[in-house]
């Protein structure tokens, strides 16, 4: 029985109490809470929905819970219900109904914990989409991981997730990225506004291997030279780094076809149309202050040309018309701005809001012997996606980007993740299906197979206080996978396997859960539970790290 199981369990439990008392059922929240207690010894869960309801139907919380209490402890799977403090109701689960969530976990496999909570939904889950003018940056780094987890944790859950990196391909950071490309071609310093770092003389060599008369072109024309094929080749390195720290994505889309389509164009004065935009100070302003935001926006500036403002509202309706009724951005710190902006824009559209969902990611830091590291030997001033996965690897990089909150600041100590100790916790989840493994071809060794979904097993047998710990703990997951998509948080997947690799080891060292029988002992039914149980826990230890593109080792 699964916390949700026993939610539902609970709430039908006191739809039929209140019933037959003529009490209101319309006062019972739609899903019953069930919690953990800290102290076993309260019992297995622990639900305050007397105290939760009580007043709404006029009785004492106490004596709502006694009744219920009295119901539940009728009910098959419930091995007790007992009244704690105000109001709470304790309960103990039959061990036989608490080790089904083994066999569930055996029968489903990787599907197991998925559900529906984003069932119907085509999502458009935008994120990285740096400007390709340099190596990709550690922000950009934190993205390529968490939205790559999110969009697996939203699949799970029964979205249509289509990845989607936007390729600035137009605008002035490409002019600056060109201008500093011609620098080093030339051997010269870069522009005072342009970028550093050694990759730009790498990318200015192989175009001139490519086009050797480039730089003898007329200006507008080596311009157009060093745009075209160096943008291209930046973008290949780009996208060749993410797919080997295993970030791929679905669609490409290029900022510049919008310009080129029409699109941007249209869209402006479908918007002067509707009176959505005004014009003062020779420039053309949306009135996003009537949607939201802080502030009007630029969106033809004084000289003609369209403001960025002008592509993302193009880009939205874009989304829209490609079907997608949930449209999530990831994007950096710096853009906290974009939130109301995108909002705005939907409503300018007439369209609904709600569409636009803004993630806003926080800053990393790497650390070494306690100092932080503020350069990139290629990069020049920035520290990049290949520095930390030259220094920890794509598993640790990975992990480690993915176990916080996207929107907390992170400092990722180095000689913590690359360490083979416990307290690196990329290692000891890793270590736990490692350790696992383990036991499954010692099992082998001895003749005994691990059970399957379809094996008989007793798993009623298994009642020792770590086995059920490690069971109600195999038994969250699906609650864990569902928040993880709810909040888009997937740092709870990280977190949750980390609960979980520490209820397996202080099953597996607790000397009576010994799994596999020792010297000419012969193996009875318990060795055939506890396997399944350990089987069970490989099984969602590889899960899970899945959910973070991270590997789940068989050996150590």
């Amino acid at each position: 029985m699964t916390p949700a199981a026993l939610a539902d369990l609970v709430r039908a439990v006191a739809v039929d109490v209140l019933t037959s008392r003529d009490l209101d059922t319309s006062a019972l929240p739609p899903a019953a809470s069930i919690e953990r207690p800290r102290n076993p010894e309260h019992g297995d869960y622990a639900t305050n929905l007397a105290l939760q309801v009580a007043k709404k139907v006029g009785v004492p919380p106490r004596e709502l819970a006694g009744w219920l209490a009295e119901a539940l402890s009728t009910r098959d799977g419930i091995a007790a219900a007992e009244i704690a403090g105000p109001g709470f109701i304790n309960l103990r689960i039959a061990a036989d109904a608490q080790g089904d969530i083994v066999r569930q976990v055996l029968t489903q496999g990787e599907s197991y914990g998925h559900g529906d909570l984003m069932a119907g939904r085509k999502i458009n889950l935008e994120f990285v989409s740096a400007n390709p003018t340099g190596p990709l940056h550690l922000g950009g780094t934190r993205w390529a991981a968490v939205g790559d987890a999110l969009g697996r944790v939203l699949s799970a859950q029964g979205g249509e997730v289509t990845r989607e990196y936007y390729f600035n391909d137009a605008g002035a950071q490409i002019d600056r990225f060109v201008h500093s490309l011609i620098a080093a071609a030339k051997g010269e310093p870069p522009p005072e506004d342009g970028y550093a770092g050694t990759y730009l003389s790498d990318v200015a060599a192989e175009v001139l291997r490519r086009e050797p008369s480039a730089l003898s072109l007329p200006d507008d024309e080596r311009a157009e030279v060093f745009r075209k094929i160096g943008v291209n080749l930046m973008f290949d390195e780009i996208k060749a780094d993410l797919h080997n720290f295993r970030t791929d994505f679905d669609v490409y889309f290029h900022e510049d076809s919008l310009h080129r389509s029409g699109a941007v164009a249209e869209l402006v004065e479908q918007l002067k149309e509707k009176g959505h935009l005004y014009f003062a100070d020779h420039a053309w302003w949306l009135r996003t202050t009537e949607f939201g935001d802080d502030k009007d926006r630029v969106v033809i500036k004084s000289d003609g040309a369209p403001a960025y403002v002008a592509g993302d509202i193009a880009y939205f309706a874009d989304k829209r018309a490609r079907g997608f009724d949930l449209c999530i951005y990831m994007l950096g710190a710096d853009h906290h701005g974009y939130i109301a902006r995108l909002k705005a824009a939907a409503a300018a559209l007439e369209d609904d809001p709600d569409t636009v969902e803004v993630l806003i990611g926080q800053m990393v830091n790497l650390v070494r012997d306690g100092k932080p590291l503020r350069m990139s030997k290629r990069a020049g001033t920035l520290v990049t996606m290949n520095d930390l996965v030259d220094a920890v690897g794509v598993d640790a990089a990975r992990y480690a980007l993915c176990r916080s909150s996207a929107d907390s600041t992170i400092d990722i100590d180095l000689d913590l993740w690359t360490s083979h100790t416990n307290e690196n916790p990329v290692h000891y989840v890793r270590y736990a299906h490692a350790r696992v493994s383990s036991v499954a071809r010692n099992a082998v060794d001895l003749g005994l197979a691990m059970p399957t979904g379809d094996s008989e097993v007793n798993l009623g047998l298994l009642v020792h206080p770590r086995e059920g710990d490690l069971i109600r703990t195999i038994g969250q997951y699906p609650e864990v996978l569902t928040k993880a998509a709810e909040l888009r948080e997937p740092h709870r997947v990280a977190r949750y396997l980390e609960e979980l690799a520490t209820a397996f080891h202080k099953f597996y060292d607790t000397d009576e859960c010994r799994v596999l029988p020792k010297g000419d002992e012969a193996p009875t039914e318990l060795t055939t539970a506890r396997l399944a149980l350990c089987a069970a826990t490989r099984r969602l230890l590889a899960n899970g790290l899945a959910m973070l593109a991270v590997d789940a080792p068989e050996r150590m």
